[in-house]
């Protein structure tokens, strides 16, 4: 049974915004933090934004800040991530990720990552 399913992607106009969801279950609702990644073919998986669930602090890529915002629903348990003001360059897959504990990693290397979601592609076009 999947622990993190992603929904939401699909295909957007530059300028537009998109909604990503990540329903949670499992061992990732006592999860210590949850992340949104995104991957091109032929990169590896980029670190978008983090939250830490005990003090939900929140920090995003540079490529991203001002831009896109995460959210956790934990009553729903529902990982969010609003899009906004999207851009052709933004296009990917897009995965949720939870960290059951903490690695010595930092919140946007994938290593840091014990669960992954199977993702959920958007497409921006120009």
């Amino acid at each position: 049974q999947e622990q993190l399913a992603e929904s939401g992607g699909g295909a957007v106009q530059a300028g537009g915004s998109l909604t990503l969801s990540c329903r949670y279950s499992g061992y990732t609702v006592s999860s210590v933090s949850m992340a949104w990644f995104r991957q091109v073919p032929g990169k590896g998986r980029e670190g978008v934004a983090v939250i830490h669930t005990s003090s939900g602090s929140i920090s995003y890529s540079d490529s991203v800040k001002g831009r896109f915002t995460i959210s956790k629903d934990t009553a729903n348990k529902i990982l969010s991530l609003q899009m906004n003001s999207l851009k052709v360059e933004d296009s990917a897959t897009y995965y949720c990720a939870a960290a059951l504990y903490y690695e010595d990693d930092p919140w946007s290397d994938d290593n840091a990552y014990h669960i992954w979601g199977q993702g959920t592609r958007v497409t921006v076009s120009p």
